[in-house]
């Protein structure tokens, strides 16, 4: 994906890379490609989304794996989770840009923290559905999420901000 390229969700095929290493691991894969085909075909990006069930560990060495194995079928950017341990491998083995989701509703100090970890590890952006809607603010943290990922805003600066503008 091209640098100052618009993408929206609604610009995004997101496609699920679950069961790398799994039993669906083969037909993943398959769909992945097929995607990528039919978004090659009508100019429409394709973003791999990995997850992990129940079964699996969300670890770095998985994520390094399955994001990779993503970015080789085509995907031009992976949706991925934050990893505590080893963040900067998983975002380091991928060729294509990564962003992080957001996963459960966080209290928002530990959502901004997230972010800010995520954007040092070499993450592109955050995708935080939950952490925006279900805030007591959604206003407030969107703006402050925008100050870590695009003006590097401490997260701490950023919760500030979030203080702020939740109580105007």
């Amino acid at each position: 994906m091209a640098m100052g390229t618009p993408a929206t969700g609604n610009l995004l095929h997101p496609f699920t890379v679950r069961g790398a290493g799994g039993e669906h691991e083969t037909q993943s894969m398959k769909n992945l490609t097929d995607l990528v085909d039919d978004g090659l075909k009508y100019g429409v990006p394709v973003m791999g989304v990995v997850a992990v069930g129940k079964e699996l560990v969300r670890d770095a060495r998985y994520f390094r794996l399955a994001t990779r194995m993503g970015a080789e079928l085509g995907a031009q950017i992976i949706k991925v989770y934050y990893t505590e341990e080893e963040f900067e491998t998983v975002v380091s083995s991928c060729p294509v840009p990564i962003v992080v989701a957001g996963g459960k509703k966080l209290p928002e100090l530990e959502a901004l923290t997230m972010a800010e970890r995520s954007i040092a590890s070499g993450a592109a952006g955050v995708d935080m559905g939950r952490n925006i809607f279900q805030s007591s603010h959604p206003i407030a943290m969107i703006q402050a999420v925008r100050a870590v990922v695009h003006e590097g805003m401490s997260a701490k600066d950023a919760f500030a901000l979030f203080s702020d503008l939740s109580a105007s």
